[in-house]
């Protein structure tokens, strides 16, 4: 379901540690484990690589990011509903990341599925289809978290 993680050491050893003397990575990464639970691996080495290489860019991206995904006119979960359903359409194997984020912003799975729906209409039954592999594979996340935690799913 989500990329393999990337090998930090290497990365520190190969590449360089992260270099932001203002923000930590760890700092970094607070915003995507409080949004989505974890720092997905692709978020994970461009804040590690390129904050090895290019920090300033890594907070020109964190800015211009933090700007477009929490919009003043929108809430967090209707954000991350569009952004589940953009992604959906364009095929993103990002889509599930905002569909995670989606349901901790408080997204219902009706809702969810009427995401999907509007996907169907103009992309059709691949995202009809992929959109129900997503809800089932987040579902099956959230059971797992469940019964790590004791948590009620």
């Amino acid at each position: 379901m989500l990329p393999k993680r990337i090998n930090l050491t290497a990365v520190r050893k190969r590449i360089g540690p992260y270099a932001d003397a203002n923000e930590s990575v760890e700092q970094r990464g607070k915003i995507y484990e409080e949004l989505i639970g974890f720092v997905p691996p692709r978020i994970e080495a461009r804040l590690n690589v390129t904050g090895a290489l290019d920090p300033k860019m890594v907070d020109l991206q964190e800015q211009m990011r933090e700007h477009a995904m929490y919009p003043r006119s929108f809430d967090v979960k209707t954000a991350q509903l569009m952004l589940f359903g953009m992604l959906l359409m364009d095929g993103s194997d990002a889509a599930v990341l905002h569909g995670i984020a989606a349901r901790r912003a408080g997204a219902s799975w009706l809702e969810m599925q009427d995401t999907v729906n509007l996907c169907f209409l103009f992309r059709g039954l691949s995202a009809a289809n992929r959109g129900a592999e997503l809800l089932a594979n987040i579902a099956a996340r959230e059971e797992e978290e469940a019964g790590t935690t004791g948590a009620a799913p």
